[in-house]
């Protein structure tokens, strides 16, 4: 059984709401709504980023909710192109202006390479960019930072030069695609691991397999593959348009057993014709 009000704890001690609310593929004109909906249901992690292009939004809806900011968890995310330090410090403030807010709760680098050369090396410019999340950090400004896309080579590739670690990895992660070399090397480096997509982009939602474990614990396929997740130390980030759906997802008032969590962790993937890490989860 999972609450919102559920954390795990960063390796600096900063708490992170188990359940998080995506913002990734939602449009702008819809973004403030979704966003006002989850807050009014209890969510109080939010994810976005700078190339989502609802930035604005998302902060419209933060701050119109009434919420005290101390109660709510933020995290944008530096675009993938970027990769000097001065470039990197300056999209981060252009994110606390869209936002309108103060400071966020976590900050990353969205990807290892830009989503128009997927797989390049980057290694110099991702030491580079690491530098300006670890001024950033210092500065009081982000209460954590982290990565996003980094495979076991890109986080050594940090490592090398850091002064501190990433806290965070969020990485594509679901039933049958579960990265287990990342997400082995996050754990052993202290590395909460957060999971985009957790329902496949929509690719589990039809998988009899999973639909079978699902109605044993009178649950949807949303809520297990969520509670899966979390049951794997893992973040979920999910994602909804509709208030019916976003509350849907947060009903985890069951527990997968170790048996079954055993059989979904040994599926093989629900949703192989997705690209895997070419997405800007």
């Amino acid at each position: 059984m999972t609450k919102l009000t559920d954390t795990f704890t960063l390796s600096n001690g900063h708490k992170i709401p188990k359940i998080g609310f995506g913002t990734w593929q939602i449009p702008a004109n819809e973004a403030k709504q979704a966003v006002a909906d989850a807050l009014d249901l209890g969510y109080r992690h939010i994810d976005t980023a700078l190339v989502y292009g609802n930035e604005k939004e998302v902060g419209q809806a933060i701050n119109e909710s009434g919420i005290q900011r101390e109660d709510l968890f933020v995290t944008s995310k530096l675009p993938a192109q970027t990769k000097t330090y001065e470039g990197a410090l300056a999209d981060f403030e252009t994110t606390l202006h869209n936002l309108n807010l103060d400071y966020l709760d976590l900050y990353l680098i969205h990807a290892p390479w830009p989503w128009d050369n997927i797989g390049s090396n980057h290694d110099k410019g991702n030491r580079e960019a690491w530098r300006a999340m670890e001024t950033i950090y210092n500065s009081g400004r982000a209460k954590a930072i982290g990565v996003s896309n980094f495979n076991v080579h890109d986080l050594d590739n940090v490592f090398a030069t850091a002064k501190i670690k990433p806290m965070v990895d969020q990485i594509q992660y679901y039933i049958g695609f579960t990265e287990p070399k990342i997400t082995t090397f996050a754990k052993q480096n202290d590395i909460l691991v957060e999971a985009y997509s957790p329902l496949a982009t929509g690719g589990l939602l039809h998988n009899p397999e999973v639909q079978a474990v699902a109605d044993h614990y009178h649950a949807s396929v949303a809520q297990l593959a969520i509670q899966f997740c979390i049951q794997n130390d893992v973040l979920p980030l999910p994602k909804a348009t509709h208030r019916a759906h976003t509350e849907n997802n947060a009903q985890l008032d069951f527990e997968i057993s170790a048996e079954d969590m055993k059989v979904l962790n040994q599926m093989p993937d629900a949703a192989p014709s997705k690209t895997h890490n070419a997405t800007q989860g």
